[in-house]
């Protein structure tokens, strides 16, 4: 099966140093030299689409624009690419969130997919006026993607559990199609929660042995629920024609964190309650040595952002030897990016994209859709590659 690639629109700034935010960090973090305007996203949004690039995830939180309202307004600007949005069940109804996800299918030519996202951190979820502690956080998102699910069919629901409610929900026009389900976790009651209800089981970008395992442990629990899963990881990249360009590009990175910087961060990092959160800062311990954690897997990025801490760092034909390695534990979807995101979409698209192609590994989506577009060359080594 051919893989499918997704990248990223940082609706909370870009820079050509690493922009921060996310899992405990405070709000205001984020930001930097190019702001998230609709004009710069559309930039972002239509080179993604161009290189073949299926949908682009957008973050949720305080230190970021509305997922919703962003996405929406760039299913106008674009053509085909699609919206991975990321929405917490907390924060809206499951009636609404699901006549949401019909209503944008409609106006935007079947073109969103949903990024579930339970919320990590309590103290951000009291500040959108959710009180719940994390278990009940996880418990409530069951019940919202059941509720949801149920809409999607044409039942009408009636539900009552401990968090959610509905009597007589029915949604008068359904979905078209009805949006795949991306879920990540790794505590055991998210493993539980994707086996039963996800569609797609994400990753953040752990050493393949790790990786192996987590796939291997959902894979289980959902063959247990009688449905079978795909599989995601969430990588940022940094690919170049020789490892010499893309270990600089690294260097330059982390050498533009300030120390200062680095600690408040990780020490905000370090109350997280979230378990990936928490394998995320494991892999680097809050230091800046040995940061290659595997082969051209490098946790720099976790020193000055949560969430996604790893990139795959190398020249094109490592990343593509990592990404196939990856395939070969059975993922099929990558969410990349990079800083800044127009230029590194294109140094992947433009670099790595023809080599899986060469492969065998990965089709254009237009190509896929016939229409007759050159294949492009056959893979050739660059000079002086490594």
């Amino acid at each position: 099966m051919t893989l499918t690639f997704h990248w990223f629109l940082p609706t909370y700034g870009d820079s050509r140093n690493v922009v921060g935010g996310g899992h405990g960090t405070p709000v205001g973090t984020a930001g930097g030299d190019r702001p998230a305007t609709l004009s710069y996203l559309t930039q972002i949004a239509r080179a993604a689409e161009d290189l073949g690039f299926v949908g682009a995830l957008t973050p949720t939180g305080a230190w970021c624009e509305d997922a919703w309202l962003t996405t929406a307004m760039l299913s106008q600007t674009t053509d085909r690419l699609k919206f991975l949005v990321a929405f917490r069940p907390g924060s809206i109804a499951p009636t609404l969130g699901a006549q949401m996800a019909a209503t944008f299918q409609r106006h935007s030519g079947g073109r969103l997919l949903l990024n579930v996202v339970t919320g990590g951190e309590s103290h951000e979820q009291r500040a959108y006026g959710d009180f719940l502690d994390k278990d009940a956080r996880y418990a409530r998102t069951g019940e919202f993607l059941h509720i949801v699910r149920e809409l999607w069919t044409g039942r009408t629901v009636n539900a009552a559990g401990p968090h959610l409610r509905v009597e007589g929900a029915r949604l008068s026009r359904l979905p078209d199609p009805v949006p795949d389900v991306y879920f990540g976790g790794s505590s055991p009651v998210a493993g539980e929660i994707a086996a039963r209800s996800a569609d797609v089981y994400l990753t953040w970008g752990e050493p393949p042995a790790a990786v192996a395992e987590k796939i291997e442990w959902v894979r289980t629990l959902a063959a247990k629920e009688n449905r079978t899963l795909r599989f995601g990881i969430r990588l940022h990249v940094i690919a170049r024609d020789t490892a010499e360009q893309a270990w600089a590009e690294a260097r330059r990175l982390l050498d533009g964190f300030d120390p200062a910087a680095v600690a408040a961060i990780q020490a905000g990092l370090a109350r997280s309650e979230s378990e990936g959160q928490k394998r995320m800062l494991a892999l680097h311990g809050g230091s800046s040595a040995d940061l290659e954690i595997s082969p051209n897997l490098w946790a720099g990025i976790g020193l000055v952002r949560g969430g996604a801490g790893t990139a795959l760092v190398g020249s094109h034909t490592e990343v593509a030897d990592r990404i196939a390695e990856y395939h070969a534990l059975g993922i099929e979807e990558f969410i990349l990016s990079g800083h800044p995101h127009v230029e590194e979409a294109y140094w992947f698209g433009e670099g790595v994209l023809p080599l899986l192609r060469a492969r065998g590994l990965w089709t254009h989506p237009l190509d896929a859709a016939g229409n007759g577009r050159d294949s492009g060359p056959a893979e050739v080594p660059f000079a002086g590659r490594t």
